[in-house]
């Protein structure tokens, strides 16, 4: 869920979406949002579609295949602290070979082949996003046999009852519409005894809901990353056992971060390398500008350049909110089906 620059040297289309759609796509994502909260949440799975049509590239380009975020430790590289936080989830899964584990809203595979590879249990990858899966299975091509992707709304698993012994979800759950229904889902197609474990999304108890800052940067994320809502973070966990689990753990794991080396450092130009620059305030700009001379000389199709706009001005709200201690994109769970 992360800002970056386009992967492709050809420009003229962005994921599986042809020049001329990229501006409705824009205009119809636009629509949705502006009808307000009742129509986010009516319309979620066309208002994601369309987002993730539109960035995936970007994404791809500027984060790799992992779109979050995690805590880091001092000299540690970006890389390498996504794959110690996804590692997380498996130690606390204890996740072993022949374990059945569905991870919901998977993005293009990325975590669920660095999960697969370091535990070994097998994995089905959900997403709802054609253009998505694609991009999944061919990043997971080396561990195929423990991995497979199936096109499909996690407000709506299209699995058996009981028929998984783990999940997970890392920063997807965001998206959803209604946190209990949704968690409702996932706990049933756990096995009794099995265990959740998930990333999500949340305003801290810092925020303020009358305080005019926290109100602008929390729409500015919502507005820039396809969120119908962000709850706080007692929210998710009522959601939780609303819809039968038990919770064994729930904590920011924000604070794990070293203070030099906040989560948002990423999106700060505070790590300078050429694969870094798309992240950069700089890099944004220039990226911004690229694309308005890019749609004016027709190398770049009409509407990329509100795409990149959209980015940045989630990148800069995040930044925000994470210095404010208003927000946290890692509020970990970890919740248990009832034997």
């Amino acid at each position: 869920m992360n800002q970056g620059t386009a992967n492709k040297s050809d420009l003229r289309s962005l994921g599986d979406l042809a020049p001329e759609q990229v501006q409705s796509t824009v205009d119809q994502y636009s629509e949705i949002y502006d009808g307000g909260l009742e129509s986010r949440k009516e319309h979620y799975r066309s208002l994601v579609n369309h987002y993730y049509d539109l960035v995936t590239d970007f994404y791809e380009f500027g984060w790799g295949q992992s779109f979050h975020f995690a805590p880091r430790k001092r000299g540690e590289s970006f890389k390498a602290s996504l794959l110690r936080h996804q590692h997380y989830l498996a130690d606390r899964l204890r996740l072993k070979a022949g374990m059945n584990v569905i991870d919901l809203g998977c993005g293009v595979g990325g975590p669920t082949g660095n999960l697969a590879r370091y535990s070994g249990a097998s994995f089905v990858g959900l997403n709802n996003n054609a253009y998505q899966l694609g991009r999944a299975r061919k990043h997971t091509r080396d561990v195929k046999s423990l991995c497979r992707f199936i096109k499909g709304d996690f407000m709506r698993i299209p699995g058996e009852d009981e028929s998984f012994d783990a999940a997970t979800a890392i920063e997807s759950m965001p998206h959803a519409p209604d946190k209990t229904a949704a968690f409702r889902e996932v706990f049933r197609v756990l096995r009794p005894g099995g265990c959740f474990a998930a990333y999500d999304w949340c305003v801290t108890e810092d925020f303020d809901p009358h305080d005019k800052i926290h109100q602008q940067i929390r729409h500015d994320i919502m507005v820039g990353d396809a969120l119908p809502d962000i709850p706080r973070a007692t929210e998710v966990s009522d959601a939780l056992r609303e819809a039968g689990f038990e919770v064994v753990d729930a904590h920011d794991r924000a604070g794990e971060s070293d203070p030099e080396a906040p989560w948002y450092r990423a999106l700060q130009g505070r790590d300078l390398s050429l694969a870094s620059i798309p992240r950069t305030p700089a890099g944004r700009v220039v990226t911004n500008l690229a694309l308005r001379v890019g749609e004016w000389l027709r190398l770049a199709p009409k509407g990329s350049r509100a795409v990149s706009t959209l980015l940045n001005t989630a990148a800069d709200a995040l930044v925000e909110g994470g210095k404010s201690g208003t927000f946290t994109p890692m509020f970990f769970f970890l919740a248990r089906k009832p034997e």
